[in-house]
C-alpha cells in the first residue's frame, strides 16, 4: 500500500510515518508514505502556491499548476500497473464523511495520493480534472488538510495485511463488526475498589462470548442507537435489545 501526500507543509508528517504502528509497518516494508512540498512544483522565487479568487471574496485560493504537476508526478512515480487504479484524493470539508466502510475500499487501492487543501480552498479545476474522491473527517472546518490526511492515512494503513498484528483485533474494532466494542480490562484484577468483572476471569469461554455481545449491543444502544439498524444482530441480540427498549425500526 502506497501513501503520497502532496502538501504545503512536509515538516508535520514524521509525527505519523515515523512513530507507532504506521511507523514500523514503514520500516517492516508493509507500506509506504511519501510526503511531497506542493511549493517544489511552483514557478517563482518566492514558491507562490496561491492567488487571490477571482470574483472577489475572502481568503487565498490553492494555485491549480502546482497542485497538478505534483499529482501528475506523483501518479507517474507509481509502477505501471497501479496507476490506473490509483485513488487521488482531496481533503475537504465538502468531501464525503470518512468511516469505517470508505477506509475498508480506500485499502484495496494500491495507492492513494492524498491532496491536502489549504486557505479557502483549491482551484476547483483539481477537483473536476484530477480528484477521484473527496474526503472529510468530520463537520467542521480545519486550518488545512494535513490532520486529515494523518487520519485517512492511519484508518487504512492498519488494514493493510500484516500492519496489524492479530487479523482478529481489526475484525473486532468498534465500527468494524456493526456495534461499538465491549469494554476491555487487563490486570490487576483488582485496583483500588474496582474489579474487573467476574465473568472475564471465569475461564468460561461461551460465557465470557455472550458477555462482550450484551455488553457491545448494550454499549451500542445507549452511545450509538443509530448502529443498530443496521447491525447482523440475531434474535438472541434483539430479544435482549428489547430488554433494554429498544426495537429495531423504532428509536423508542
Amino acid at each position: 500500500m502506497r501513501f503520497h501526500v502532496l502538501t504545503l507543509f512536509p515538516e508535520v508528517f514524521p509525527a505519523i510515518i515515523g512513530h507507532s504502528i504506521v511507523g514500523q509497518a514503514c520500516e517492516r516494508g508493509l507500506i509506504s508514505v511519501t510526503v511531497t512540498n506542493i511549493r517544489d512544483y511552483t514557478h517563482d522565487a518566492h514558491g507562490t502556491a496561491d492567488d487571490y479568487q477571482f470574483g472577489g471574496g475572502p481568503g487565498m485560493v490553492m494555485k491549480a499548476e502546482p497542485v497538478f504537476e505534483a499529482v501528475e508526478d506523483a501518479v507517474s512515480s507509481l509502477p505501471a500497473d497501479e496507476r490506473a487504479a490509483a485513488e487521488v484524493v482531496l481533503l475537504t470539508p465538502q468531501g464525503r464523511l470518512l468511516d469505517q466502510k470508505m477506509a475498508e475500499y480506500l485499502a484495496k487501492a494500491p495507492a492513494l495520493v492524498l491532496i491536502c487543501g489549504h486557505y479557502a480552498g483549491v482551484d476547483d479545476r483539481v477537483r473536476q480534472n484530477l480528484v477521484t474522491r473527496e474526503v472529510s473527517i468530520g463537520d467542521y472546518v480545519l486550518t488545512g488538510g494535513e490532520l486529515p490526511a494523518m487520519i485517512l492515512i492511519d484508518s487504512v494503513a492498519r488494514l493493510a495485511p500484516g500492519v496489524v498484528g492479530s487479523p482478529e483485533s481489526v475484525a473486532e474494532d468498534s465500527i468494524t463488526c456493526g456495534l461499538l466494542q465491549h469494554p476491555l480490562f487487563t490486570r490487576p484484577a483488582k485496583f483500588r475498589h474496582m474489579e474487573v468483572p467476574e465473568v472475564l476471569r471465569s475461564g468460561h469461554h461461551a460465557e465470557i462470548l455472550r458477555w462482550r455481545r450484551r455488553e457491545s449491543l448494550s454499549r451500542t444502544f445507549q452511545q450509538r442507537v443509530d448502529l443498530l439498524e443496521t447491525a447482523d444482530l440475531t434474535q438472541e441480540d434483539l430479544e435482549f435489545l428489547a430488554s433494554l427498549g429498544y426495537y429495531r425500526g423504532s428509536r423508542a
